[in-house]
């Protein structure tokens, strides 16, 4: 098992650092690590340092000592996946199972067929709960390199987003509108990649007509539909196989 990840604001240039706070009171109250033990310190940016606990101090505090820091460059190609706001708690879920996956971006869409709908506090709480599962999520998958949750977007900006994109596609399943395999399309080695991932009622024929018009045609996963919280997931895997990222 490889050690646990904490997030700090900037890695220290110092051989002692003291956690303390909610990373350390996780460390010590429920990892409860002892001295002699390895951790991972990362600034979620890439930059992290191997350490060893050298002291634990009551309930929240423990001093690490830093051996090596390195830098993790950003991946190549970026894969951004545009999710349409589910409904509930799957939103939560489908951030979690795609970070962990190794997504690079989350954009929050505010799709036409969506039931869901973030406004004044209830958005930006259901930002923050995007945000906080996309961290922890990549504490627990041991990544270095967070995913960015962006600002929720209309499907105007989202056509901005995939315009710029070297790849662009819509996961969109309809017998009356054609589609072709995304596990065979060509992807690029390099540059951005950008998925859309719709509502539990589809993506509308206004918002596909906007998409394709910026270059985005519409693709299938396989003969199965899957739901807006699974999608996202099994698409970002598909296209991290095929660029050699998970090679």
């Amino acid at each position: 098992m490889t050690a646990p990840v904490f997030v700090v604001d900037t890695i220290p240039d110092t051989p002692l650092f003291v956690l303390d706070g909610p990373e350390g009171r996780h460390a010590v109250s429920v990892k409860r690590l002892n001295p002699g033990e390895g951790v991972v310190l990362t600034d979620g940016r890439g930059r992290w340092a191997d350490c060893v606990v050298s002291a634990v101090e009551g309930k929240d505090r423990l001093t690490v000592e830093l051996s090596t820091v390195y830098e993790d460059p950003a991946e190549d190609p970026h894969v951004t996946v545009v999710q349409a706001l589910p409904k509930g708690d799957r939103g939560e879920l489908a951030v979690e199972t795609m970070t962990e996956t190794g997504v690079d971006a989350i954009v929050p869409w505010a799709a036409s067929r969506c039931i869901t709908q973030w406004k004044g506090d209830r958005g930006l709480k259901a930002l923050a709960k995007w945000r906080s599962t996309a961290r922890e999520s990549g504490k627990q998958s041991r990544r270095t390199r967070f995913p960015e949750v962006a600002e929720l977007m209309t499907t105007k900006q989202v056509a901005a987003l995939l315009a710029g994109a070297d790849f662009a596609g819509v996961l969109h399943e309809d017998r009356e509108h054609g589609s072709d395999a995304l596990a065979t399309v060509e992807l690029p080695a390099k540059g951005s990649i950008v998925l859309v991932v719709g509502p539990e009622g589809g993506v509308s024929p206004d918002e596909l007509a906007a998409f394709e018009a910026a270059g985005a045609k519409p693709y299938r996963l396989g003969r199965s539909v899957l739901r807006t919280s699974t999608a996202g997931t099994a698409a970002t895997a598909l296209v991290l196989a095929r660029t050699g990222r998970w090679s």
